[in-house]
């Protein structure tokens, strides 16, 4: 991840073409069919003619490739193109791109100027926030530069920069569209706030500042803003809220035990999100041993308390994350310095106690979440329909489809629950292992999800688990797929830009 640079690149368009793998045989229609991060507000479930192949690949069924910078936005639709950011590590340039659906041919490529990359979080990337399009313009978000706003041929037509924020692990959120509105998600750590910009000229017509709920953690979040009847929701740290989507007021909020990670998905006035903390599962946290324990165990020195080097050794861990990847933030080891209180280079047994009470204390309630939209103010006790504590994903987001949620979490475990009640249909393993970052989807009645070791699995909805293929990559995906009114997946990984369909 890069470090502290600036620039004042230029805005340019760029006409390249690239060499096709494999050429395309879809024929594109004027409809969108997905014009923003997973769809039709956020949902994933792909209105198509026809559903994509179970099986494919780098060698099956692939209608073509093309070679694209890094990034981890999902690629958008609209007619003929394809537009997708990335960043460009080698020369430090972020970039909006467009591309040909047919043929991958890429188009043309903006750069984006910016004021500086902070440090960013080794699994993330620059270039994370998805585009969305209406038509018009296709729209741009960077955490580091503001909002871009061009053409579909790639011409300019309007930027609204923003200072270069901070976000705990990179940013995650992307801009959707409100009627005539651009609505964005900036939680961020030092100005969190939402607000929406005219489409057309890019002015901002309200900003309303988000509230640091969190004591426990630096305040952000990380998921793209859902729109509900004439309200705007987000699921932020510890709390979900509803904006007035006209003027930004504050509608109603839900508490709850959460990082603000993943998106909710709406259908009718039902909100489904996925809740998620670091304390919520027992899996996550490793039983500590009370201080008899500890002594008898890594109390090398005899001396009736432990020192930084013992404590090390030992390995010991307040929280981590089963089955993820070992990067900054997965674990939290037992901190030494903060439990030494009185600094005297051992810690005793009231000491550890504290750890103890305090791990006790943070112990969270989280889960997939239902929620009846509406009222106002505090609705946590009237609004919240039902609940799912266990095996809740981190990242990826809920799907609904059929009366059905959808979650997958790291591991490959899916759970499958019934959306009117909560009840867990299933809870299975997808047989594809490692961290999840991309959302699950549906297109033509079957369910696609990527994971971070490469497989993108097809399975079946329905009340047990059928999964009808695992189609290796070869590389990690992050991106959620989309999916084309004829029936193609459009999925990227870190150095591609994949069609696939029946040929």
């Amino acid at each position: 991840m890069p470090h502290r640079v600036a620039h004042a690149a230029s805005v340019s368009v760029i006409a390249i073409c690239l060499t096709i793998v494999v050429p395309a045989r879809a024929q594109n229609t004027a409809a969108s069919g997905w014009a923003q991060f997973r769809g039709p507000n956020a949902t994933g479930i792909a209105a198509v003619s026809k559903a994509p192949p179970a099986e494919f690949g780098p060698d099956k069924n692939l209608l073509w490739k093309t070679a694209v910078p890094p990034g981890h936005s999902s690629p958008v639709l609209w007619g003929d193109r394809i537009f997708l950011t990335a960043f460009d590590a080698e020369r430090q340039r972020l970039l909006v791109l467009g591309l040909d659906r047919t043929t991958g041919r890429l188009l043309w490529r903006q750069e984006v100027s910016y004021e500086a990359l902070g440090p960013g979080h080794s699994l993330s990337n620059p270039a994370t926030a998805t585009p969305v399009v209406d038509g018009e313009r296709v729209y741009a978000y960077f955490v580091q530069a503001g909002l871009f706003a061009f053409a579909l041929d790639g011409s300019p037509s309007w930027r609204l920069p923003l200072p270069a924020e901070k976000v705990r692990f990179g940013s995650g959120t992307s801009p959707v569209l409100a009627g005539d509105l651009l609505v964005l998600n900036r939680d961020t750590i030092a100005n969190p706030s939402i607000l929406a910009v005219d489409r057309r000229s890019g002015t901002i017509k309200w900003q309303v500042a988000r509230e640091t709920i969190s004591t426990v953690a630096p305040h952000s979040s990380y998921s793209t803003p859902v729109v509900v009847g004439d309200q705007i929701v987000v699921h932020g740290m510890m709390n979900i809220t509803a904006y007035d989507a006209a003027t930004g007021e504050k509608r109603w909020w839900v508490a709850a035990e959460s990082t603000g990670t993943s998106t909710p998905a709406v259908v009718g006035e039902m909100v489904y999100v996925g809740t998620w903390s670091p304390f919520g599962e027992p899996d996550q946290m490793t039983p500590l041993p009370d201080f008899p324990a500890l002594l008898r165990a890594h109390d090398s020195d005899q001396s009736g308390t432990i020192n930084q080097a013992e404590l090390t050794s030992a390995g010991l861990k307040v929280f981590s994350r089963p089955e993820g990847p070992d990067v900054p933030g997965a674990t939290m080891a037992v901190p030494f310095g903060t439990l030494d209180a009185d600094k005297n280079g051992e810690v005793n047994a009231a000491e550890w106690a504290g750890l103890l009470a305090f791990i006790e204390r943070n112990k969270a309630d989280h889960g997939l979440l239902a929620i009846r939209s509406g009222g106002r103010g505090d609705v946590t006790a009237s609004r919240v329909v039902w609940r799912e504590n266990r095996s809740i994903a981190e990242v990826p987001s809920p799907l609904v489809y059929e009366n059905r949620v959808y979650y997958v979490r790291n591991g490959g475990i899916v759970t499958c629950l019934d959306a009117t009640t909560g009840r867990v249909v299933y809870r299975a393993r997808l047989g594809a292992p490692g961290p999840y970052f991309s959302s699950p989807i549906e297109a033509g009645g079957r369910l696609f999800v990527g994971s971070g070791e490469g497989a993108l699995v097809v399975f079946a909805p329905g009340d047990a688990l059928k999964v009808l293929a695992r189609n290796d990559f070869g590389e990690p995906i992050f991106a959620t797929p989309a999916v084309s009114p004829e029936g193609i997946l459009y999925l990227r990984t870190p150095s591609a830009l994949y069609a696939v369909g029946e040929r």
